[in-house]
Order: C-alpha cells, then structure tokens, then sequence
C-alpha cells in the first residue's frame, strides 16, 4: 500500500519558514518525480515545485526564488523549503509522486495546511 504522508505545516507571519515533509512507503521512491501542490478556497490545485529522479527541478513563477525542492533517497523524503512566506502563499500544500517502474502511477498525500498571516 502506498503513502505519502506531508508534515510541517503551520500558521507563520508574514516573512517567516516553514519546511514540508513528505515521507513515502510503499512505492520504489528513487523511480518517482516527486511534487508538490497547493489549493487555495476557492481556487484550482497549482504546482509548487517539482523534482525529477535525477534532480532537476522546476518552480511556479511565484515561488521562484523564495521556495526550495529537495529529496532523500535514502529516506523516502521529499521536502519543501518555505521562506519569505507571503499571506497568498496560504493553501493546503499537497505531496504527489508520480512515476515508476514498468508503469505509470500517480499518488498524493493527504495534505498540509500553511497559514501565512499576522
């Protein structure tokens, strides 16, 4: 059985860091591009950041710059770097790993609330 279970989330002020964690069992983590997600009321689910088997990443234009993608193999972690929060960076921040072996498969976690206000 697959799972991704997100932590870190929080109510932070305007200017602070968060860090998100994405812990995954269940699947062969090294195979998967790992992602993460947001939604805000009201508004569509949005990519935040992303990062392949070998590394490369790629960010929303609104987070360039203030957001940081990283993975662990070795510990089946994928984690979010969160600084400069801004009260629009307020959402449910969603873990999603999609890949693998001889097919292709798709999983999300259950999400994790940020607050950014003061």
């Amino acid at each position: 059985q697959v799972q991704l279970v997100e932590s870190g989330g929080g109510l932070v002020r305007p200017g602070g860091t968060l860090r998100l964690s994405c812990t995954t069992s269940g699947l062969i983590f090294s195979l998967y591009t790992m992602a993460w997600y947001r939604q805000a009321p009201g508004k569509q689910r949005e990519l935040v950041a992303r990062i392949t088997s070998g590394g490369t990443t790629n960010y929303a234009d609104s987070v360039k710059s203030r957001f940081t993608i990283s993975r662990d193999n070795a510990k089946n972690t994928v984690y979010l770097q969160m600084d400069s929060l801004k009260p629009e960076d307020t959402a449910v921040y969603y873990c999603n790993a999609a890949g693998g072996g001889l097919g292709f498969s798709v999983y999300w976690g259950q999400g994790t609330q940020v607050t950014v206000s003061s």
